[in-house]
C-alpha cells in the first residue's frame, strides 16, 4: 500500500458503496467484519466503544437481505485522535476532499471484491441514524413464472387492492400482514436480464416494517421465482423531498426523485 501524503480526517465520515457480484450471498454480519479488517489494514484512527469488549464505532444503513444486490449502501464512521490505532492520520477540522478521496480509494481496495466504494463526505453531527431515518428503498426485481401482460395484470390487480395479506416470520412464529400499505410504487418494465425473465420496479416503504423483495413476490403471486433484486437507492422523506443520504457524486443528503433515480446498470 503506497504512503499516503494526506493526513486529516474529519471526525464522522459518511460512505457510499455497492454490493455486487458473489459477496451477495455474505451476510450483513459478514460484511460488517470485511469494512473492520479493512479499516484496520487501512490504520485509519477510527474511534472504539468503551467496555469489556470495545468496537470500532462504524454505523450501517438498512440491513440488505442476503442474496440481494445494491448499489445504494451506506457506513458512517468515526475516528478519534484519541484512537489506540497507531495511524498516519490525524483527526482535525483541515481535511480536505483529496484527504476523503485517498481515503475512500484505499478502503476500496481493501474491501473484498464487489463491495466497492462510490462516495465520501464528512458529517457535520446533525445527522440521524441511517436506519431510523430512511423511510423507503427503491428496488429492481426481476423474477419467472409470468409473461410480460401477466406481469402488467397482476401489478395493476396489487396496486388497485385494497389489501394484500401475506405471512411473514415475526419473533419465531408466523403472522399476516397487510402488504399494501407498504408498496409505495410498483411498474412493471418488461424482459429482465435473464432469458424468460421479467422485471420490475418498486418503491418499498421501511416502516413500521420493511419489504423483502421476496415478501413483494409473495403479495404478487406466491409461484413467482426470484432471479435477481437489486436495491437502487435508499430514501429519506423529508416535507414531500426524497433525499438520499450521500448522492454518488458525493452531495450530503442530496435531492432525488424516486421516479426519475436510476433503475439498473
Amino acid at each position: 500500500m503506497r504512503k499516503l501524503n494526506v493526513h486529516v480526517v474529519p471526525e464522522r465520515l459518511r460512505l457510499r458503496y455497492t454490493k455486487t457480484g458473489r459477496i451477495r450471498y455474505t451476510s450483513q454480519r459478514d460484511v460488517a467484519r470485511a469494512w473492520e479488517r479493512a479499516l484496520r489494514r487501512a490504520k485509519l484512527p477510527v474511534a472504539y466503544s468503551e467496555g469489556f469488549s470495545p468496537r470500532p464505532l462504524l454505523s450501517f444503513s438498512l440491513a440488505l437481505p442476503t442474496g440481494c444486490e445494491s448499489q445504494a449502501e451506506f457506513t458512517d464512521i468515526r475516528f478519534s485522535s484519541s484512537s489506540p490505532v497507531v495511524s498516519p492520520f490525524s483527526v482535525g477540522e483541515e481535511w480536505s476532499q483529496e484527504s476523503l478521496e485517498i481515503i475512500s480509494k484505499e478502503l476500496g481496495a481493501l474491501l473484498p471484491e464487489g463491495l466497492d466504494v462510490t462516495a465520501s463526505s464528512a458529517l457535520g453531527g446533525a445527522e440521524g441514524s441511517l436506519q431510523e431515518e430512511v423511510t423507503s428503498c427503491l428496488w429492481i426485481v426481476e423474477v419467472t413464472g409470468m409473461s410480460a401482460a401477466q406481469g402488467t395484470e397482476r401489478v395493476e390487480a396489487l396496486l388497485g387492492a385494497a389489501n394484500v395479506p401475506i405471512e411473514r416470520e415475526r419473533k419465531g412464529r408466523q403472522v399476516t400482514d397487510d402488504l399494501r400499505p407498504s408498496v409505495l410504487s410498483l411498474k412493471s418494465e418488461g424482459p429482465g436480464q435473464r432469458v424468460g425473465s421479467i422485471r420490475l420496479s418498486a418503491e418499498l416503504a421501511t416502516k413500521p416494517r420493511g419489504v423483502r423483495p421476496a415478501e413483494l413476490l409473495q403479495g404478487i403471486d406466491p409461484t413467482l421465482r426470484l432471479v435477481r433484486a437489486s436495491r437502487q437507492a435508499q430514501l429519506i422523506e423529508f416535507e414531500g423531498t426524497y433525499l438520499e443520504p450521500l448522492t454518488e457524486d458525493g452531495r450530503l443528503l442530496g435531492v432525488t426523485n424516486p421516479t426519475t433515480a436510476k433503475v439498473g446498470r
